[in-house]
């Protein structure tokens, strides 16, 4: 089944669909078994709940299920703790699962779901009699149960992804999901017979790591996801924000868990583009996946400038060497910092003679590259392009340099002082371009496979080199002596 979009008209009777619904097609559904054993255990799931649970919980021919990827998307406070409550508690009474693991980002997030599950205990003796132990003390949370199963709680901000191991995870806050912890987790998921994953949140803030969120969605809407299901409650850009019928459309709890007056009271202390993402779920390019937003990009646009000081040439070759780029960055008239592309072909070998004819037209401040590079050799304890006396300044991809060209670049955008030339490979690094996790800091990420960022790793090396004072001078022969080029 492919992705679905519902009508741009809500309904103010009734639950709303969702506006994105994606789930592949299964032999049968035990959505059902679900719903009345958390009806039993006095946990009655709402319509949009269901619904839910309808969408994740196919079976296949060989009894596994359909989707071992489950993602949901809704605006915060309609429930979406509720939905990880009745799927822990149906992998303990339903579906045998031995490990069930319920993990939040924050430690709060985490232990409001181990109380909501021993208040359900606590409320039916028939469960409290299968229960052999529990654990409350902080960070340690378990509840274990004499037929073996374990449910465990346990938050993402202490423990990281150490642990993880399970036939049943849930994740919420999953737009706070890191790469990192995401990609510990799913080995530790294949060794399972028939494991399922969810990830439950809302749309990511632009400070949020919100990657592995954001490309699940991705999936969930082009329809090319295997094996998972997405749903999402959300408002669509040409809805009025200020409609009741948008803030029921977005909202599947309107007007049970969330009444009219609250969503009044946040739409008055709000600005547009908050409201838009906290409480109708809106998904924009500048939260999902830009670590700088357009409109902060084409704001530092201007097509006319140009460096007149400390003009320096970088170098950026992606692992599978298929192309490279080289940025330039320097110092304008104005005082403030200007970078560009300065060239970017296929492959590597046009880079040495590029930048040794820009060597001897222009006096740079200083050459960047990478020692992974390809392109440079060390003699005598100093580093050169290969086959040249041009010499030059490593900057690791995976050092500190980076970290601190990425945030000199970041930083610099934001407060106007650095421009560029607005060229569309640069622009189109830009889009793509995700941020991973470097030290204390990040570096430049690629979305995936196919995109190609070397354009903007180019620039954002050209501008540290451009502003360090300390960066090494290339040098040329002339005769028998070296000459500086300043």
């Amino acid at each position: 089944m492919g992705s679905m979009r519902s009508p741009s008209a809500a309904l103010l009777v009734g639950q709303a669909p969702p506006r994105i619904r994606f789930e592949p097609t299964a032999r049968s559904n035990s959505w059902a078994d679900v719903a009345d054993l958390s009806a039993r255990l006095g946990v009655v799931l709402d319509e949009w709940q269901e619904d839910v649970f309808q969408a994740a919980m196919g079976e296949r021919g060989d009894g596994r299920w359909a989707s071992r990827l489950v993602g949901v998307s809704t605006p915060r406070q309609n429930g979406k703790s509720q939905l990880i409550v009745a799927r822990a508690m149906a992998g303990v009474l339903l579906f045998d699962e031995k490990t069930i693991i319920c993990s939040a980002h924050q430690t709060d997030t985490a232990r409001e779901v181990f109380q909501r599950l021993l208040d359900i205990i606590d409320s039916n003796p028939s469960v409290e009699r299968r229960v052999d132990s529990v654990m409350k003390a902080l960070g340690r949370e378990y509840i274990r149960f004499k037929g073996g199963q374990t449910i465990r709680i346990k938050a993402r901000s202490i423990s990281g992804s150490r642990g993880f191991s399970a036939d049943c995870l849930l994740l919420d806050e999953a737009q706070i999901l890191g790469r990192p912890a995401w990609s510990s987790i799913l080995p530790t998921m294949s060794a399972r017979e028939n494991p399922q994953a969810w990830l439950l949140g809302t749309p990511p803030t632009p400070s949020d790591d919100g990657e592995v969120f954001a490309q699940l969605r991705d999936q969930g809407i082009a329809g090319t996801g295997r094996r998972m299901a997405y749903l999402e409650w959300s408002a669509d850009e040409q809805d009025d924000l200020d409609a009741e019928a948008t803030w029921a459309k977005a909202n599947p709890a309107y007007g049970s868990r969330i009444q009219r007056e609250a969503i009044e009271a946040e739409r008055s202390s709000m600005s547009d583009e908050q409201f838009a993402m906290e409480r109708l779920g809106m998904w924009s390019a500048d939260s999902a996946t830009r670590v700088i937003d357009e409109t902060s990009w084409l704001a530092v646009a201007d097509p006319a400038s140009m460096a007149v000081d400390k003009l320096t040439l970088a170098i950026d070759v992606p692992p599978d060497r298929s192309v490279a780029a080289v940025g330039l960055a320097g110092l304008r008239a104005d005082g403030s910092w200007h970078v560009e592309l300065d060239e970017q072909r296929k492959g590597v070998d046009w880079v040495i003679p590029w930048v040794r004819t820009r060597a001897t037209r222009n006096r740079l401040h200083g050459v960047v590259a990478d020692e992974l590079s390809g392109l440079v050799e060390k003699r005598r304890d100093r580093h050169y392009l290969i086959g040249t006396d041009i010499q030059v300044t490593l900057a690791g991809a995976e050092g500190r340099d980076m970290a601190v060209a990425c945030a000199r670049f970041f930083d610099g955008v934001m407060d106007g002082t650095v421009h560029h030339t607005d060229q569309p490979q640069v622009n189109v690094a830009l889009s793509v371009a995700r941020k991973r996790p470097l030290g204390s800091g990040w570096a430049w990420n690629r979305k995936d496979a196919a995109s190609d960022i070397t354009p903007l790793v180019a620039e954002t090396l050209a501008l540290w080199g451009a502003q360090n004072d300390n960066v090494i001078r290339p040098t040329r022969r002339t005769g028998t002596r070296t000459a500086v080029m300043l």
